[in-house]
């Protein structure tokens, strides 16, 4: 008498557990649901004076993220905290947002950037008018650090732009420099 009692008590007890598991919850489907992911709430902001908005998606170059979101062009001068400036020809100003989503520091270099024209020129920075304007050369960007800035370009005066070339940094590890990936800015 006892070893059924034994097995009635065995089957009841592993019936209770088994179907305890998903008792009062919703049957859980073949694949998982996924949640979004919350996002920051930024409110949007006034474009500059004289900028016009560039509405390019982010690439990423190496372990950098960065997306152009502003062009001026044209510009005669400038002035700066202690100076007014001409333009050899004229200054383009590309305001971009640099990020870094890795878990280790890396570099920003603005000497690297490319500022592209339609007769396939790559122009570099400006460096008086990056120092003028207080925009950094390089900046060591830490874990999940995001900036905005200017890159300031002093180009041929009938020259005309095309695209910018954003180069970021390798991952950590890779020697070497990255390939950059080039962004329209019609």
């Amino acid at each position: 008498m006892r070893a059924p009692l034994i097995l009635f008590t065995g089957v009841v007890l592993a019936v209770t557990v088994l179907s305890g598991c998903t008792a009062g919850r919703p049957a859980a489907s073949a694949s998982p649901s996924a949640s979004p992911t919350p996002t920051y709430e930024l409110p949007p902001r006034p474009v500059r004076p004289g900028e016009s908005p560039i509405r390019a998606a982010p690439v990423t170059d190496g372990d950098t993220r960065l997306q152009v979101i502003g062009l001026q062009k044209g510009l005669s001068g400038f002035f700066g905290s202690h100076a007014e400036w001409q333009a050899k020809g004229q200054y383009v100003v590309v305001r971009i947002l640099v990020e870094n989503p890795g878990r280790t520091n890396s570099r920003f270099d603005a000497k690297r950037q490319r500022l592209i024209t339609a007769d396939g020129t790559g122009h570099t920075i400006d460096r008086f008018a990056q120092a003028t304007k207080r925009q950094p050369d390089t900046l060591p960007l830490g874990a999940g650090v995001r900036i905005e800035m200017d890159l300031w370009y002093d180009i041929p005066a009938d020259a005309k732009v095309t695209a910018i070339r954003l180069f970021g940094d390798p991952p950590l590890g890779v020697g070497g420099t990255t390939d950059g990936v080039q962004v329209p800015l019609s």
